[in-house]
């Protein structure tokens, strides 16, 4: 049984219990992919770990959406949101490591590790070619760390037969095209109403 309710032009479902594609992802996962984890130095000096995301990280995630500025949400979900609708969060915490995959990046703070950063992949409509996505909280902007989820989620996606990727940004996101420029090889471009459609493959000369 759901129930929903519309806040501004979005439907937020209230559901009992996980969603039907929340489901069936746990029923075809594969194991988590423990090669994927990692553990990174910054230029700063800053230790990050990076692995793949699982449906335990939810509040982290949640709590990544709230430290988020009204920019940063802005570019990320192309709307002023001030809150991430619950089928939102559970799509982005589960996934199946293979057509759908979540890379999140964590660092120390105080006695706990705190979420800073995720790349995400999932199905773009077509065989092969997924749509991507990423954010980093804005105290962590600027400092690398976007560069290499992104580059893991290309490696990662290749491993697993997607050829070309798909994003969608702001025309103003000029560090998102960049980055896509600098670790993709762009096969077509378009621009509509302010929003920029890339389709790319990862390019082979790609390093971080």
């Amino acid at each position: 049984m759901a129930t929903s309710r519309s806040v501004g032009s979005m439907t937020v479902d209230r559901h009992v219990g996980p969603p039907s594609h929340v489901s069936t992802l746990m029923a075809t996962a594969l194991p988590y992919p423990t090669e994927l984890m990692h553990d990174i130095r910054l230029p700063g000096g800053a230790e990050v770990h990076i692995r793949p995301a699982r449906a335990a990280d939810e509040p982290e995630l949640l709590a990544l959406f709230h430290r988020l500025s009204a920019r940063s949400r802005y570019q990320r979900f192309f709307s002023f949101i001030q809150r991430l609708p619950r089928r939102w969060l559970q799509q982005f915490a589960n996934v199946d490591y293979r057509e759908r995959l979540a890379l999140v990046a964590e660092c120390p703070s105080g006695a706990t590790l705190e979420l800073v950063a995720a790349a995400r992949y999932e199905p773009a409509g077509m065989p092969h070619r997924q749509e991507i996505a990423v954010v980093v909280d804005d105290r962590w902007q600027a400092k690398g760390l976007g560069t290499i989820l992104l580059d893991d989620l290309l490696r990662a996606g290749e491993a697993r037969g997607v050829t070309k990727f798909r994003a969608f940004m702001l025309v103003d996101n000029a560090r998102m095209l960049a980055l896509i420029a600098r670790l993709g090889t762009v096969i077509a471009r378009s621009t509509e109403q302010g929003m920029v459609e890339v389709l790319f493959t990862r390019a082979r000369r790609a390093s971080v």
